[in-house]
């Protein structure tokens, strides 16, 4: 394992893979971490990438350089910190590829700086939030699955993850995949992540700010204004959809053809919410169609 500084972090990330090989950088969501692509990594660095796997800003050894840094969980934060690592590591224009949190980061460095990246791999299609819409409620069978997000909107929410960080990650493992028999083994591996010390402030945070409950980071305002124009994507783009996903069914080809003007690629795929871990082989060849 490799600690970098990049931007305002200090990011722990593992390297795989030829130096000299095309580059990927491969994003873990919420609550997850690098172990979800165990099983993925091999796959790429045989076909002579060089991967690289952060722990995102909340999770595992990546500590923020500064104590006065706000510990904010906001996309546009997510969006800096992997622009941040990308320079950081003097990547040329990798592939990036994520879900959830990792997959907001991925669209949003693709769609806010397209020169940097050579293509996007996405789970659930276009993962940047509209804040502004983001009051507007949804059909009640949508809006029961976010019981997690209101949850945290609260001091006991707060409170309830701080002191269950373990029992609340596996229930949403359990939930959001419902078809992956996960092992304690498994979960074991990632489940140390959430001991970070940012890691309740960062996603109470997320969780707010995405809902407009509460400030972001002013560090990042110019970002969110351009993020609230909801960017269209355009660079080479494949979109993995998982059928088993608890949070909800794939949005379709129509609504991800909105967002990305270069679909090279749309993969459904028997898995729930984290399909790196789930089927890491769909995953990778994801990843090595944008190669």
């Amino acid at each position: 394992m490799d600690v970098v500084r990049a931007g305002v972090l200090d990011v722990a990330l593992d390297r795989h893979g030829d130096p000299g090989g095309p580059p990927v950088v491969l994003l873990h969501g919420f609550p997850y971490d690098p172990r979800c692509y165990d099983a993925v990594v091999p796959r790429l660095v045989e076909a002579g990438a060089h991967v690289v796997v952060p722990f995102l800003r909340g999770y595992g050894p990546t500590r923020f350089a500064s104590g006065t840094t706000v510990r904010s969980g906001q996309q546009a934060a997510l969006a800096d910190d992997l622009r941040a690592l990308i320079d950081a590591l003097g990547l040329d224009r990798p592939v990036v590829a994520g879900f959830d949190w990792g997959g907001r980061a991925a669209c949003l460095v693709a769609a806010l700086w397209p020169e940097r990246v050579r293509g996007l791999v996405t789970v659930d299609g276009y993962n940047v939030q509209d804040i502004a819409h983001s009051a507007e409620p949804l059909p009640p069978d949508v809006e029961h699955r976010l019981w997690y997000q209101f949850y945290l909107h609260s001091e006991r929410g707060r409170a309830g993850l701080a002191a269950h960080r373990r029992e609340f990650a596996r229930l949403l493992w359990s939930q959001w995949s419902p078809t992956w028999s996960f092992t304690e083994i498994e979960f074991g591996a990632t489940a140390p992540s959430f001991d970070n010390p940012d890691f309740v402030n960062v996603v109470v945070h997320s969780y707010r700010h995405r809902f407009g409950l509460v400030a972001g980071d002013p560090t990042y305002d110019a970002l969110e204004a351009r993020i609230a124009g909801q960017p269209v994507i355009e660079v080479p783009t494949v979109v993995v959809d998982p059928t088993a996903d608890g949070l909800g069914p794939p949005a379709g080809i129509e609504e991800h053809r909105r967002h990305f003007t270069a679909i090279a690629g749309h993969h459904l795929v028997d898995a729930g919410h984290n399909p790196p871990q789930e089927v890491p082989a769909a995953f990778a060849d994801a990843v090595q169609e944008v190669l």
